[in-house]
């Protein structure tokens, strides 16, 4: 029957336990399509509606006609150069030939009182000053494609300022937005967590324990993994604070249990041994059997080979001496049963041999 108690117990934990997990899980995931879905109740602030849309269409209209300009302006720059090219070749021709025909008529008369020579010589100045009319229309057109270009770098830099602007308002748009579906999921996770606080201090001997530790496991999930693909960069903080929050609080109440139950022990041991006894639970007792220890004051009652109270000093012991009392406190450990003699535990209801009740007082 010991051994089936035992059993039954370790069972009995794992199932629990098996429940708190299996609850925890379904509340995980219903509290994650929550807190995923807070994102859909307000729409995030897009950079275009702080854009000033009248300034950038008519500003970007300005962009597109200086582009046309400039390709206009190209094209009539390549057939520029293109006559250029024609005219040059043209006035070099003509020169070629009035100096030729030049030193031909030098070798016939005066080319300097030769109407001919005059007369050629003007038509060599039209094609001279028609080859630097073509060259100053080609740097004309050339300062007009510099100066077009540079108007387009002067608004392609107010439309770069104003997207800038509107980037910074948009981005503390966003921070305002993010803060406010934080503060919403906090508002939602938050009683969770102190609820599960509150859980664990006043139900931890409930009969529906493993419920409500569930509930806890899962309040303490959502508070510190499941936040945190959704905490702002100052969010941390928060979560820090409360997680501070939380240990000293937690530890002020578990340093006065322990004080508590330290003093309750102390003053259970100013109590007779027979007082003591009679409290002493049949569970506690098999715990204390188990372990060999003293139910009342928690202590080993076996004594070590290095223990020189029950033995000679020059023996060795290789093995634990039991004692009928524990040397620390006094209590009554293991008795005689009254109907066989047989030896046993003192707090255990019923003898190993006999099945007499041995605790009749308890």
């Amino acid at each position: 029957m010991e051994i089936n108690s035992k059993k039954l117990k370790t069972t009995s934990k794992l199932i629990n336990y098996f429940i708190a997990i299996i609850l925890c899980g379904f509340l995980i995931s219903l509290s994650g399509k929550l807190i995923y879905d807070v994102d859909d109740w307000k729409k995030e602030p897009s950079i275009i509606e702080f854009e000033d849309a009248t300034l950038l269409a008519q500003k970007k209209y300005e962009i597109d006609t200086i582009k046309s300009q400039i390709e206009f302006k190209l094209e009539k720059k390549i057939n520029v150069e293109n006559t250029i090219k024609i005219v040059n070749n043209n006035y070099e021709n003509a020169k070629q030939s009035f100096d030729n025909w030049l030193d031909a008529r030098k070798t016939v008369g005066s080319p300097k009182e030769d109407k001919a020579v005059l007369s050629r010589a003007k038509e060599l100045d039209k094609y001279y000053k028609t080859q630097q009319e073509w060259k100053n229309e080609l740097s004309k057109i050339s300062n007009e494609i510099r100066l077009l270009r540079k108007n387009k770098i002067k608004t392609n830099s107010l439309i770069k300022n104003e997207k800038d602007r509107a980037y910074k308002a948009q981005r503390s748009a966003i921070r305002k937005y993010e803060l406010k579906i934080f503060l919403i999921r906090l508002l939602f996770i938050l009683p969770i967590l102190l609820l599960g606080v509150f859980f664990i201090v006043r139900y931890r001997k409930h009969k529906y324990w493993p419920l409500f530790l569930g509930f806890i496991m899962f309040s303490f999930y959502a508070f510190f993994f499941g936040l945190i693909p959704y905490l702002p960069s100052y969010g941390g903080y928060i979560r820090s604070i409360v997680g501070i929050i939380l240990c000293v609080t937690l530890g002020i109440y578990a340093i006065n249990k322990i004080k508590k139950f330290i003093e309750n022990k102390n003053n259970e041991l100013k109590v007779s041994n027979i007082e003591r006894a009679k409290k002493i639970q049949s569970e506690t007792a098999e715990k204390a059997l188990d372990s060999h220890i003293c139910p009342s004051c928690g202590k080993d009652f076996i004594l070590k080979k290095w223990d020189k109270s029950k033995k000679d000093p020059k023996e060795t012991v290789t093995y634990g001496v039991v004692t009928n009392y524990c040397r620390f406190c006094g209590l009554e450990l293991f008795k005689e049963c009254t109907k066989c003699g047989s030896e046993n535990f003192a707090h255990l209801p019923y003898c190993s041999n006999c099945g007499e009740h041995i605790n009749k007082e308890k």
